[in-house]
């Protein structure tokens, strides 16, 4: 009998949790569904640079040479200044493009891949120290580094600076309807440099043409004002460090050397949603207050 009494009390028991249990199921909410939220842009514009000095050293061994020229002065070459930009094709100047996708829920944080084509001259008609070993001999003196005296040394079409960066945006300000947004973004990045190389080095001229060269670190700040929610047109300051290396002169010969730049950029483009209820395209909320 008391067995049969204590099979029944379990029994009950057993029944009771099963019911709780199923009861508390049924009260969960249901789970939301995750919705991705995203935008790509694509930006293009023009920009000009200014150097730091630096002191390029040059290695050719078959020539027994091992030298520096040291701290020299050099610069851009807009071009978007010498004729209109419409009467040249648009690769010409100094440009810049920027292509990036906004990934968070907020829409604040992105990946870009950054690009600037930036021109690199040695400034011509200048006097630079020479020292080190050339001809298996040393060398330290002054030398009129220009190319009428057999010298020049160009990036010129492109010391081109390529970034990977991580783009962080601050909104200032922006109408209800967001037919005019102002933001303020930073970013940051590191990625490879693809000089064009073309130069010549007391008379002797080296292959020119695109290569690997070396590395790149920036920093940039822009300000961006978009229009009827689409269009937008861009102010940008940067600072950028390379390291140039491997660079190919003459009897198989190498250069290195690294400079700072600064650089102003103005450029226009284009943000499109990837997925639906995007913060950057949607009115903002009318909030009802409660009658005093």
């Amino acid at each position: 009998m008391k067995i049969r009494n204590i099979a029944a009390g379990l029994l009950t028991m057993t029944t009771l949790l099963s019911l709780s249990a199923s009861a508390q199921t049924t009260d969960k909410p249901a789970k939301k569904k995750k919705h991705r939220t995203g935008s790509v842009y694509f930006s293009w514009g023009y920009n000009s640079e200014w150097y730091t000095r630096s002191t390029v050293h040059v290695t050719q061994r078959e020539q027994q040479n091992d030298y520096d020229f040291v701290q020299v002065n050099a610069h851009d070459h807009k071009g978007w200044n010498e004729k209109s930009i419409f009467k040249q094709p648009i690769t010409i100047p100094q440009y810049n493009y920027r292509l990036g996708y906004y990934f968070n829920d907020k829409q604040d944080l992105a990946f870009e891949i950054n690009f600037d084509h930036t021109k690199y001259i040695i400034a011509d008609n200048q006097y630079i120290r020479v020292r080190g070993i050339r001809n298996n001999t040393p060398i330290d003196q002054d030398i009129l580094f220009s190319q009428q005296n057999g010298f020049y040394y160009f990036l010129n079409n492109g010391a081109n600076f390529l970034l990977f960066n991580i783009v962080k945006r601050y909104g200032l300000y922006h109408t209800a309807d967001r037919s005019i947004a102002i933001d303020l973004t930073g970013k940051a990045g590191i990625g490879p440099v693809i000089p064009h190389v073309e130069n010549k080095l007391f008379g002797a001229m080296n292959d020119m043409g695109f290569q690997l060269g070396g590395w790149n670190t920036g920093l940039e700040t822009a300000l961006r004002v978009t229009v009827m929610k689409y269009g937008f047109l861009e102010f940008s300051q940067k600072v950028d460090y390379a390291r140039y290396s491997h660079l190919k002169v003459a009897a198989n010969g190498t250069a290195k050397q690294h400079f700072g730049t600064y650089e102003l950029i103005l450029s226009a483009g284009f943000i499109l949603p990837t997925s639906k209820h995007n913060p950057l395209f949607e009115k903002t909320p009318v909030v009802a207050h409660p009658a005093q």
